[in-house]
């Protein structure tokens, strides 16, 4: 079996996994890069009129042998959950290849489609379930269900030749699917050679990370103490941190409000888990009707997509009567709207990652909210596994090498796992 890694050795996104057996090929992700070659945010919009060749000799594309072409000679790619960082770029792939993926995630990539003018449209999808083998040509795959920000998120096995690998993807133990990762310490697979894994907080200061119910508590505290409108900044796909929110709202006596994009993820995730979702009556949840989103959807044909939410609507006018009665959900996209909401001062609740501060679209939101005085709070906690998380999969797995990916610092997994560290570069192959 050969791996090569067309991505992720040297950095957290973008990544790309090649396995080959015999006359056997996968990919184990498609992903979007993160960051950029001089190391600030990766924006596609610059690249995104250049020719496929263009992009695969600018390394925006990873050079997978036929990937592209009218007869691809790819039996499959497997995407282990939907962020953008591990699935961006299919769009790119011949159609023809089988694409492997969790039913949630592949209902996910549609909303992408509409809501995020992505165009990664899936013709011949393929549904594996967790914990139950399934075959790619001469490979034989086993996905388990991961805790990550992500719904539906997983690991994998691959099995050939009588060589085990597993993928780890990106996971943590420390969200509100916490149970699958102490299932997996008991139910792990055995005989591993060896371990991808993902590597995304060594390097930083490592800490004891948040759980997701202290995320809740910290919310609690503040909606508790505040007599002024609560605005929240977070990913409309961290389900984790929408059903934190909106239990700290119930405790706290708030309303939830959520746009029309955000309501479809909660309602589309909601048909797979017991989820909030205004359809299925859960209260204190409303849904805002942002000016450019909704016109943009009526203007597409898509406005079945916001009319389903209309007995739920939530106006403005009707937040500016009470506004410290509600929690809203923000995006900088959504400044029209929020200038309409008659509130002479408030909260800003910033739950992302740090680094999206230096996004200059961020930048500028929170620089106008602190002009019309708002308080800024962050209250955020890692989707990726901390050191020790890490070194508890290794250790459970106890592979015979770990090869690094999904992070900036393979340098020091020496310092953290006891296994043979086996360090790659991108686009280098290897016989295992």
């Amino acid at each position: 079996m050969n791996l090569c890694i067309h991505r992720g050795t040297n950095e957290i996104g973008g990544t790309c996994i090649e396995l080959k057996s015999g006359s056997s090929r996968i990919l184990l992700d498609f992903g979007m890069p993160l960051v950029n070659k001089l190391g600030g945010g990766f924006d596609f919009n610059q690249y995104k009129k250049l020719s496929l060749p263009d992009l695969i000799n600018q390394g925006i594309l990873p050079d997978v042998q036929s990937a592209y072409s009218e007869e691809p000679e790819v039996d499959g790619v497997i995407i282990s959950h939907p962020h953008a960082d591990h699935y961006g770029l299919m769009q790119y792939l011949n159609k023809k290849i089988p694409i492997w993926l969790g039913k949630a995630t592949h209902r996910i990539l549609e909303l992408n489609n509409i809501f995020l003018y992505q165009n990664n449209i899936i013709m011949n999808p393929k549904y594996f379930e967790k914990e139950v083998p399934f075959t790619v040509g001469d490979f034989t795959i086993t996905a388990y269900w991961n805790d990550h920000s992500a719904f539906d998120s997983y690991s994998f096995l691959v099995e050939a030749e009588g060589k085990c690998l597993f993928y780890s993807g990106d996971f943590r133990s420390h969200g509100r699917k916490a149970k699958a990762y102490k299932w997996f310490l008991h139910n792990a697979p055995e005989n591993i050679d060896y371990l991808l894994i993902e590597g995304t907080t060594i390097g930083r200061k490592q800490v004891n990370p948040k759980t997701e119910e202290d995320i809740q508590d910290e919310l609690v505290k503040l909606l508790k103490r505040s007599t002024s409108i609560n605005f929240i900044y977070t990913s409309s796909q961290n389900i984790d941190r929408l059903v934190t929110i909106y239990k700290a709202c119930l405790i706290s006596h708030k309303t939830f409000a959520v746009d029309v994009y955000t309501a479809n993820v909660m309602e589309t995730i909601s048909d797979f888990a017991k989820t909030p979702s205004p359809l299925k009556g859960f209260s204190n949840l409303k849904v805002m009707f942002p000016y450019r989103l909704t016109t943009s959807l009526f203007n597409r044909g898509f406005d079945n997509l916001a009319n389903k939410f209309s007995k739920y609507k939530i106006t403005k006018e009707q937040i500016s009567q009470e506004p410290s009665d509600y929690v809203v959900l923000v995006r900088p996209s959504m400044r029209i709207d929020l200038e309409k909401i008659q509130a002479d001062n408030g909260n800003l609740i910033y739950s992302m990652w740090e680094g999206y501060k230096d996004k200059t679209s961020t930048k500028e939101f929170i620089d106008w909210l602190k002009s019309k005085n708002f308080s800024v709070h962050d209250i955020h906690t890692s989707g990726h596994a901390d050191s020790d998380t890490l070194k508890e999969l290794a250790d459970t797995l106890n592979p015979k090498s770990i090869i690094p990916i999904h992070t900036f610092n393979k340098k020091e997994y020496k310092n953290i796992f006891s296994q043979k560290i086996i360090e790659l570069d991108d686009n280098v192959t290897i016989l295992l």
